[in-house]
């Protein structure tokens, strides 16, 4: 080997750079042998759960067990505040079970050409109606969605739900599913287990015999003799097309509160049958061109347990429970209802209006309402003198329209200039009569309104407050024309009226059409120091199963700042203190309110509060248009004369045992918008500066058969275009 030659030598233990170790080889085929087991695993995984699932509803599926006999009907009870009942409600008193060969084959066909054309064909369930009740409870976490073949809707009727024993009546009560997806799951297998055991026909039959078809009618021969007045055997086409439509939803599609959606459900009942071979097209188009519905023999009945004192509550009551749960609940689930109703007030009411008008066949219409301004219950509700002879609740003026409210709404037209920051302590000028810039009214030569006060006397110069404690139009036509009325509008309905309200300067003097129920509801805003609940007669509601309905509190909104409301209340004082409505004061208890007379003393109103309770009075001809002269021994009738004489007799005894609360005293800080002086005239120096004293008000309303009030007081309007008038205070 040449000298300085590198030196090859072999080294056993030499390993080569890149060469595996020993153990390469075994771990990967380990590894290889892992990844297939973890494929094979994951190919198995679903079909594991499938068999899991599939053994889980054999187990349901056998555990199932169909009760016997159909869910009962159950009462509704009302209660007063106090636990006493007031009322039952309920439905159809027995369900009239007839075989499938006594119904008729028209609204066989028409219920399953409506409903679910592939009756006769399917196993009972809708796998896509399934999917989509998952997709909905589980993706948008919503309540699932309702059934869709007659055979899970007789289900969801009748066999998912569970029977609990009722804890006031001790019986079994069946209580409704609660829709989920594991309950739709459930709700499935039933349908399957009933489809095996039962057969179409009977299904068929069971569910004609249970589905509600609205008012208190359970089944068709209850529906056909509650629309039709005639058995199900005998029921026709067209009248089986009526009473498919009205299953979709039994109180939007009423045959009798509802004929003109009922004649749209109806059609497409047809439509559906023509389509699926039920009816030739011929005669579809025939019975289309026919009108809607049927007669009223309704099978829903109230059973008042407080005669006299409390059908117009319950009458409202039972129509808000209907427009809150629908029928069905109302007249056959069982409600267990609280009312607000205090049964005491209630009587005080009716006997206070029966004190001043004792002669119910000659003597004119009143009502009255009152409410808790803290949370807007309503502790009385007296609609009408008669419920057996007239139906019309005076209170809310439901079956009848509403009634103007004359100078009590001139309290909404202060509030609103309190919020502007009107001064109530600056002089206007109130003449016998003015025209209005910016307040139109086309009955007149020059295009203006030209309200006049009440007697056409010139009232002089008055505060705002003291504008408000003897009603001087004038002054509040000026408010009305500075703020704007759309600024009225705004302020009346925030306060709680809810009828429509016209933006015209008249509103000012209540030449709108309002209830005696919002009226109230506005004044125990103003009560309250500017919150607002809306007036409720419910206390608390229960479902069948005993579970509370939390949504009926009322909840509290501040709509108007508080030392504004209260500003309002310290006018309205001078009112009953000194000015048109001092036959209204209860000493000791302060009292703020306002008179109303309409035009042509047609409506006479007074609304006023207490710390604690607000009431409003109306009083009326029941057919409208009619003045209230002699009635009584009062000549003519205004707000500050029998309203005021009902409201006093009914707090006298409201306020019993109550301490008596002042008003919050207001702040006049920032209260700095007066009259126009450009606009309207500045007042004459021999003009009076202030309201006139302060009388010292009788225990008991005046009685005298000719009152002499001061001539801004008398209420004798001049005639005027309509909208344009100037009622009496």
């Amino acid at each position: 080997m040449a000298t300085g030659s590198r030196s090859r030598t072999r080294r056993d233990d030499y390993v080569p750079r890149h060469a595996p170790a020993k153990t390469t080889e075994k771990t990967s085929k380990e590894r290889s042998f892992i990844r297939r087991r973890w494929w094979l695993l994951l190919l198995l995984s679903p079909l594991v759960v499938i068999l899991l699932g599939v053994s889980a509803l054999y187990v349901a599926y056998a555990r199932i067990k169909l009760p016997t006999g159909y869910p009962p009907i159950r009462t509704t009870y009302l209660y007063d505040r106090n636990g006493d009942q007031i009322s039952t409600l309920h439905g159809a008193v027995d369900r009239t079970v007839i075989p499938l060969s006594q119904m008729s084959p028209n609204i066989i066909h028409a219920v399953i050409a409506t409903e679910d054309h592939g009756f006769y064909s399917h196993p009972g369930v809708d796998v896509t109606g399934i999917l989509r009740a998952a997709y909905t409870d589980l993706v948008k976490r919503e309540a699932a969605q309702g059934a869709s073949t007659i055979t899970e809707q007789l289900v969801k009727n009748v066999y998912a739900g569970s029977y609990q024993v009722d804890p006031d009546s001790g019986l079994r009560a069946y209580v409704p599913p609660e829709r989920s997806i594991a309950e739709k799951v459930r709700e499935a297998l039933l349908a399957v287990k009933l489809e095996k055991e039962l057969g179409k026909d009977t299904i068929l039959e069971k569910y004609l015999n249970t589905v509600y078809f609205g008012h208190g009618a359970y089944g068709i021969q209850a529906a056909a003799e509650t629309y039709f007045g005639k058995p199900a055997s005998r029921l026709t086409v067209l009248e089986s097309a009526s009473l498919a439509g009205v299953l979709h939803a039994p109180d939007s599609y009423d045959p009798i509160d509802r004929p003109y959606d009922n004649k749209f459900r109806r059609d497409y009942a047809l439509q559906q049958m023509a389509k699926y071979g039920y009816l030739d097209p011929v005669t579809e188009t025939k019975l289309q061109a026919k009108p809607c519905c049927g007669t009223v023999k309704t099978n829903a009945t109230e059973r008042i347990m407080a005669p006299g004192a409390s059908e117009y509550f319950v009458d409202y009551t039972r129509r808000l429970l209907i427009d809150r749960y629908g029928e069905a609940k109302v007249f056959g689930g069982g409600l267990r209802v609280t009312t607000t109703l205090d049964l005491g007030l209630q009587h005080a009411a009716e006997a206070a209006i029966a004190q001043e008008l004792p002669d119910k066949r000659n003597d004119p219409a009143a009502a009255l309402v009152a409410i808790d301004p803290t949370n807007g219950q309503i502790l009385a509700m007296a609609g009408g003198r008669d419920w057996k002879h007239d139906k019309v609740n005076y209170a809310t003026m439901v079956g009848g329209s509403g009634r103007e409210a004359g100078s009590a709404f001139k309290a909404f037209t202060l509030a609103a200039a309190m919020q502007a920051g009107y001064n109530l302590n600056a002089y206007w000028y109130g003449p016998s009569t003015l025209a209005v810039p910016g307040c139109t009214d086309p009955t007149q030569p020059d295009g203006l309104w030209h309200p006049v006060n009440a007697g056409d006397g010139e009232a002089g110069t008055f505060t705002l407050a003291g504008a408000t404690a003897h009603s001087v139009n004038t002054i509040f036509a000026q408010v009305v024309a500075q703020l704007g009325p759309s600024n009225v509008v705004d302020m009346a309905h925030a306060l709680g009226i809810r009828s429509p309200l016209p933006p015209v300067c008249s509103i000012t003097l209540g030449s709108v059409a309002v209830n005696p129920l919002e009226m109230t509801n506005a004044y125990a805003t103003l009560a309250d120091h500017g919150e607002r609940f809306w007036a409720t007669p419910l206390l608390q509601v229960k479902s069948g199963a005993g579970k509370v309905d939390p949504s009926v509190t009322p909840q509290g909104t501040q709509v108007i700042d508080p030392n504004d409301a209260n500003l309002v209340s310290s006018a309205l004082e001078g009112v009953v203190t000194g000015g048109t409505g001092v036959d209204a004061a209860i000493p000791p208890y302060p009292v703020a309110g306002k008179t109303g007379t309409a035009n042509e003393n047609v409506d006479a109103w007074f609304c006023g509060y207490t710390t604690q309770i607000a009431t409003c009075v109306w009083m009326g001809w029941p057919a409208g248009e009619i003045s209230l002269q002699d009635v009584e021994g009062v000549s003519s009738v205004y707000g500050g004369t029998i309203p005021a004489a009902i409201w006093h007799d009914f707090m006298s005894v409201a306020m019993q045992g109550k301490p008596a609360v002042a008003f919050t005293v207001p702040s006049f800080a920032g209260k700095t918008v007066g009259p126009s002086r450009t606009v309207y005239p500045s007042p004459s120096p021999t003009a009076s500066p202030s309201a006139s004293p302060t009388p010292t008000p009788s225990p008991r309303p005046s009685r005298s058969p000719s009152p002499s009030p001061s001539p801004s007081m008398e209420p004798t309007p001049t005639p005027s275009a309509k909208g344009s008038g100037s009622p009496g205070p």
